[in-house]
C-alpha cells in the first residue's frame, strides 16, 4: 500500500501532536504515531493513554490501512529532508515502512495498527462551543498558577465551572487563584471538571493563529476538543476541587491603583535582593506612593524603591513572595491594575482596573509574614 505527502505538511502536523509522547512508557508502542490512511486522507495520532490527539491531512493514496510508526525516527527523517513530495510504502503483512525521496529510500520498522491503543469516541453528555482565541486566553492566564504537587492532584489542573450563560476558569497552588469567567461563551448546563496541565499546554500551543469554533465535549471521564483539523481527547482528573469562593476575601477597603508595567518592573528589581529561600518582599502604602522594599540579612543586602500612586485607604504594610507576585503582574496584558488589600495578614486582590467586554477577572496572592 502506498502514499504520498508533502514533507513540510507532513512534519507540521507531526509536531502539533509530538508533544504527547513520553520518554519512557508504560506500554511501548505508545512510543509510535498511529497512521491511518484511509482513501485520501491520513489521520495521525498519538497518545500517553491519558490524553490523546490527533490530526488530519490530505495525501495522495491508493488504499487504506493503520500502522504505527516510530515516533522520534520519523520526524528526525523528515525533518532532515527539504521541502518535497515523498512515497510511503507499507507492507501489508509485516507493516515495514518503506519511505522514498529525491535523495533515497529509508525503511522503518513498524506495527499493527490494531495494537494501538483505542482512542475514546465522542459519546458526549453535553457539548458547547467557544472561540478558539477565548480559550487560549483563559488556559494562558490560568494555567501558570496551578500546583506542581502531585499529593494534592486535584490542584494541578485547572477547575472548568460551567453555567447556563457562562464559563469559569479557576487555577490555585494554595499560595495564589486565579479566577476568570466569561459571560459571552454560554454552555447551557451546569457542571464542572479539573483538566490537566499537559492536556491544556497541548491546547494553548495548537490554538496559535487565527480564530476558529473550538467544539467542545464532555462525559463523566473525558473531555473532546475538535477544532479545524485537529481534535484532543482528556481524561479529567477526578478529585473533588477545593471550595475557592471561602478564600477569596469580601472587605478590601484599602485600594491601590497603578501602573501594571512600574508594579513589574520596581518588584522584578528589588526582588534581587530578597532572601533567595523566600523571595519575600515589603509594600508598605502611604499617602499617594507605595515604598517596595527587600533584605537578604544573610548576605547584608537590601534595597528599595518608591513609585507614585492612587491609594485609598489606612496606612499598611504587606509582604509578598515576589517570584508569586511577579509571575501574577506578568500574565497580564493591560495598563492599569487595582490591588484590594485588608490587613497584612489577609490575602491581596489583583484586578484589572478595567474589565475586558465578557470577562470578569480576579487574582489572589497570599501574603507572607513580615519579621521586624
Amino acid at each position: 500500500m502506498k502514499f504520498i505527502a508533502n514533507t513540510t505538511s507532513l512534519v507540521e502536523h507531526l509536531q502539533k501532536i509530538s508533544g504527547i509522547l513520553v520518554s519512557k512508557p508504560t506500554l511501548p508502542i505508545i512510543e509510535n504515531f498511529l497512521f491511518n490512511i484511509d482513501k485520501k486522507t491520513l489521520t495521525i495520532t498519538s497518545t500517553d493513554l491519558e490524553t490523546s490527539m490527533s490530526t488530519e491531512m490530505s495525501v495522495e493514496s491508493d488504499g487504506k490501512i493503520s500502522v504505527a510508526v516510530p515516533s522520534r525516527l520519523m520526524l528526525e527523517t523528515l525533518k532532515s529532508l527539504p521541502n518535497q513530495p515523498v512515497t510511503f510504502t507499507i507492507d501489508d503483512k509485516t507493516f515495514q515502512v518503506q519511505i522514498k525521496s529525491e535523495f533515497g529510500s529509508y525503511k522503518l520498522a513498524g506495527l499493527a495498527g490494531s495494537d494501538f491503543p483505542k482512542i475514546p469516541e465522542v459519546e458526549s453528555e453535553s457539548s458547547f462551543s467557544i472561540a478558539s482565541d477565548t480559550l487560549q486566553n483563559c488556559i494562558a492566564k490560568t494555567l501558570f498558577a496551578t500546583s506542581n504537587d502531585e499529593l494534592r492532584m486535584n490542584l494541578t489542573g485547572v477547575f472548568v465551572e460551567l453555567e447556563k450563560n457562562g464559563i469559569t476558569f479557576v487555577a490555585t497552588d494554595a499560595n495564589r487563584l486565579v479566577k476568570i469567567k466569561r459571560s459571552d461563551v454560554k454552555p447551557g448546563v451546569v457542571h464542572n471538571f479539573i483538566l490537566p496541565k499537559k492536556a491544556l499546554n497541548l491546547l494553548k500551543t495548537s490554538l496559535s493563529g487565527a480564530s476558529v469554533p473550538v467544539q467542545v465535549d464532555y462525559n463523566r471521564s473525558n473531555a473532546f476538543f475538535s477544532f479545524g483539523d485537529t481534535k484532543l481527547v482528556c481524561r479529567f482528573i477526578d478529585e473533588k476541587y477545593p471550595n475557592y469562593n471561602a478564600v477569596i476575601p469580601q472587605d478590601n477597603p484599602n485600594v491601590l491603583i497603578m501602573s501594571r508595567d512600574d508594579l513589574y518592573n520596581t518588584v522584578k528589581r528589588i526582588s534581587i535582593f530578597s532572601n533567595k529561600s523566600t523571595h519575600q518582599i515589603r509594600l508598605k502604602l502611604s499617602g499617594s506612593e507605595i515604598n517596595i522594599s527587600a533584605e537578604d540579612n544573610d548576605l547584608n543586602n537590601e534595597a528599595n524603591e518608591r513609585i507614585a500612586c492612587e491609594y485609598n485607604g489606612e496606612d499598611l504594610e504587606i509582604g509578598f513572595n515576589s517570584k508569586l507576585l511577579l509571575e501574577l503582574l506578568g500574565s497580564l496584558d493591560i495598563d492599569v491594575i487595582k490591588m484590594e488589600l485588608s490587613s497584612p495578614k489577609s490575602a491581596g486582590l489583583i484586578l484589572p482596573n478595567e474589565m475586558e467586554k465578557g470577562e470578569d477577572m480576579l487574582m489572589l496572592i497570599m501574603p507572607m509574614m513580615i519579621n521586624n
